[in-house]
Order: C-alpha cells, then structure tokens, then sequence
C-alpha cells in the first residue's frame, strides 16, 4: 500500500499530467480556453478572481520553497529556521485566507447566478471539488500543526520525499510517519494533478507571451487605385463631358 500511494499514485498523476495537456493541446485547441463567464456577471467576479489569483500564486510560491528547495540552501543564505517558520506560517495563512475566500465566493457565483449555473460543466464541478479538498486539507493542517500546534518538520519527510520522486528516487518510507492531514493534502493534490487537462484550469499555460512578439498587421482597401495618388481636401472638381464620346453614345 505504501508504493501504490506514494510512488505509483504521484507518476501516475504526473504521467496524465503530461500526456492529457499534449493530447488536448493537440486534439482540442478551440476548448484550450477559461470559458469565461465575465459578461454573465461582474460584480462578484471582479472581488473573487483577484482573491482567487493572488492567494494561489502565494500557495504555489511557498510550496515551492518549501518542498523543492532544501534547508541547507536557505541557511546558507541566512534564513534561520525561525524565520523560515514566522514566516511561512503568517505568509502561508495570509495566502490561505485569501485563496479560500476567493474559491468562496466564486463557488458562490457560479451557484446563485443562473446564467453561470447554466454555463458551468460537469469537470467544473469535478474541479471544484478536489481544489477545496486540497486547499482545505492544506489549510487545517497548517492550522492544526503549524498555527495551534507544536509544528511538523514536513522538510525532514514530505520535503525530501517530493525531490525523491521529481530525481525518479522514490523514498516511499519517508511518507509513513506524516499525519493524516498532510497525507490527504497530498493525495488531493496528485488527484487535481491528474485531473488538470481535462478542466478549465489548462489556461494557467495559455499567457499571451506571442502576442508581444507577434508581426504588425496590414490592413489593405479593396479599392486598388487607393493610395495611388496623394488624397486631396474636399471635392474633387467636376469636368465637362468629352464631346467625342457623347457622339459615340
């Protein structure tokens, strides 16, 4: 049971990571999309999203320093395992906070406003599902451990073992002491891994980086014989009709 949850389980998800965003992205580009439901409704959007946005990408920051970046490196660089602590859970529960009330009220949104309701999918739902497990498990292990409780050193287990696996190392055993709490946190979030190209979420790779890199566009008049002489102010002046051609007529 051990290497089916912590080894086969994360390269399982990583696999259908990889491969689910190359097959959509190949098979489904027109659904590569947000689907955006800003002109159904503003108000709450306009205060959910930022919550939303800001809150996970200090989640995400903070998961990266303290899962992938080993100890010894920010003690070389001063960083005291005090500081670490103070500041990983201040800035840790500050993200949470906002990241939580952000999914709230976009939950809340997208299940009051009829035309969003409507707009929403089965995989929405799906999504939203795991991300508030995972989200939540993380938070209440914080807030248990961290916050309330005397603290759990994760960068002696979860730490080593989430480098383990990424070098294709897998230290299963480092897994078996974590608490309940964290163990589904991280299940959660292989789960959401997994599920990612199938879900609105494959957006976070779709930043408009060629767009400032793109060629300038040239607008051309059907007209052929515009832009053949220089344009002159007002009317151009009427001249009197060719006799000849009159004749002909």
């Amino acid at each position: 049971m051990s290497f089916i949850l912590w080894v086969a389980v994360p390269y399982a998800a990583i696999a259908v990571f990889i491969v689910g965003h190359l097959w959509r992205y190949r098979y489904d580009k027109f659904g590569w999309t947000t689907r955006s439901s800003q002109t159904y409704e503003n108000r709450l959007l306009r205060w959910g999203s930022p919550m939303f946005h800001l809150g996970i990408l200090m989640v995400l920051a903070g998961h990266v320093v303290g899962l992938l970046v080993p100890r010894e490196w920010l003690y070389a660089i001063g960083i005291s395992e005090e500081i670490y602590h103070f500041g990983a859970t201040t800035l840790g529960t500050l993200a949470a906070v906002l990241t939580l009330a952000g999914l709230g009220i976009l939950i809340y949104r997208r299940r009051t406003v009829g035309p969003v309701f409507l707009a929403t999918t089965v995989m929405d739902k799906v999504m939203y599902v795991f991300l508030a497990a995972t989200l939540g498990f993380g938070t209440l292990a914080t807030v248990v451990y961290q916050v309330f409780g005397g603290g759990f050193h994760y960068r002696e287990t979860i730490s080593p073992w989430i480098r383990s696996i990424l070098f294709f190392q897998p230290q299963p055993e480092l897994m078996t002491e974590v608490p309940l709490i964290f163990q589904l946190h991280v299940l959660t979030a292989f789960a959401l891994i997994a599920l990612w190209p199938f879900t609105r979420l494959v957006h976070v790779f779709s930043a408009p980086v060629g767009y400032l890199f793109r060629p300038y566009i040239v607008y051309r008049s059907r007209d052929d014989g515009r832009g053949a002489r220089t344009p002159r102010r007002g009317w151009d002046p009427v001249k009197a009709p060719d006799p000849e051609r009159l004749r002909k007529l």
